[in-house]
């Protein structure tokens, strides 16, 4: 275990630039998404990067959240903090999925114990004219393109870095509610009596999310994954209507975005939580990898997904707060339902703040353990 390395000068900054990073040295998270074979299953966890961690405590302590996102330094370092203590096989950059609200001119504050709050949410659909009409995602969110850029060199090759984004539904409900919300009736009643607005709402996030990601590999991300947090709110006519067709253009329009600008076309990732009625259809919506929550069998994933793409997770998070044998019997239990191949180590959701990191590490080292093959 490392603590923390301390926060980068910000003089460095300027120094890196998205050319001439260190080679990769681990791609076993890559070959994975791509459905190749591995020595070992990879792992890695949502939010990795987080409270649980001591050192991110340290890092954060009187930082406003929205202030650390938009330092790339602190982003950095934060993104570093758990392969310092753990055999990871990918990082995930430390932003959030609401810059996107913010880059479109909504105020949103951390309040302690309450999580995002919008001060004046989307009430109406003529509350749409407040939204910025176009987003230079350059402009807006170069902060992140300058963290993950600053990351790709400090990360020195060990493993491949993740970009990330909200999907439209899920960042529309937060627009709408105001914050956090057990049902997302207030968004959902925009889909029942302002559809037209509704999916012209969509229509915007969407375009940004796709310079956005675009973005983020252009700076140096080595896969892109998006946040359907949020799906299981929805049934499964409001999500083919509502959510699919978008994280359809999603994926379509980056990467023909990245081929005509002479990019890698990097894999892609889509976890759409507790959407369990459409993984038949998100195994067919462009995306290299499915992320599943902890609440479907990894077996019928396997037979609903037809084999056609990479699966990640699915252990239940509060399954970390086990002792650490029984976390590696279901680590192991979990790694032989899904199979070596075309298989992703992760959980059903991100970590907790309140979760012990050597049961994090206990994890992380079974899935390595019990998937590991013997050199020939």
């Amino acid at each position: 275990m490392a603590g923390s390395a301390g926060i980068i000068s910000t003089s460095c900054t300027n120094e890196w630039r998205a050319e001439n990073f260190p080679p990769l040295q681990n791609d076993t998270f890559l070959r994975a998404a791509r459905g190749e074979e591995c020595r070992h299953v990879p792992v890695w966890c949502m939010r990795q990067a987080g409270r649980y961690l001591p050192e991110f405590r340290e890092t954060r302590a009187a930082q406003d959240f929205f202030a650390s996102c938009r330092s790339p330094e602190i982003c950095c370092e934060l993104t570093l903090q758990p392969l310092r203590r753990f055999p990871l096989d990918a990082a995930i950059i430390f932003s959030d999925i609401l810059v996107i609200p913010q880059a479109l001119g909504m105020e949103i504050r951390m309040e302690p114990g309450r999580g995002p709050v919008f001060p004046e949410p989307l009430q109406s659909p003529q509350d749409l004219q407040k939204l910025k009409p176009t987003v230079d995602v350059s402009q807006e969110l170069g902060y992140v393109f300058r963290a993950i850029t600053l990351t790709r060199h400090k990360i020195a090759g060990k493993v491949p870095l993740i970009g990330f984004t909200g999907a439209p539904w899920t960042l529309m409900t937060y627009m709408i509610e105001g914050g956090g919300s057990a049902t997302m009736s207030k968004a959902k009643r925009w889909l029942y009596q302002n559809p037209t607005a509704s999916q012209q709402l969509l229509q915007q996030l969407t375009d940004v999310i796709v310079d956005y990601l675009v973005g983020q590999v252009a700076a140096g991300a080595q896969a892109l994954q998006v946040f359907e947090s949020h799906a299981g709110c929805l049934g499964p006519q409001q999500f083919a209507e509502f959510s699919l067709p978008y994280l359809r253009e999603i994926a379509q329009r980056v990467k023909q975005k990245l081929k005509s600008e002479g990019m890698e076309v990097v894999p892609m990732i889509v976890f759409a939580k507790d959407a369990h009625y459409a993984l038949e259809d998100l195994s067919q919506s462009g995306y290299e990898v499915v992320g599943l929550d902890w609440t479907i069998r990894p077996q019928e994933a396997r037979e609903r997904t037809g084999r056609r793409v990479t699966l990640q997770g699915n252990l239940d998070p509060c399954a970390l707060y086990a002792s650490k044998e029984n976390i590696e019997k279901m680590a192991k239990t979990m790694v032989e339902a899904f199979g070596h191949r075309a298989y992703i180590a992760n959980l059903g959701h991100g970590l907790y703040p309140d979760m012990d990191p050597e049961h994090v590490g206990a994890f992380i080292a079974a899935v390595h353990k019990h998937s590991e093959k013997e050199e020939k």
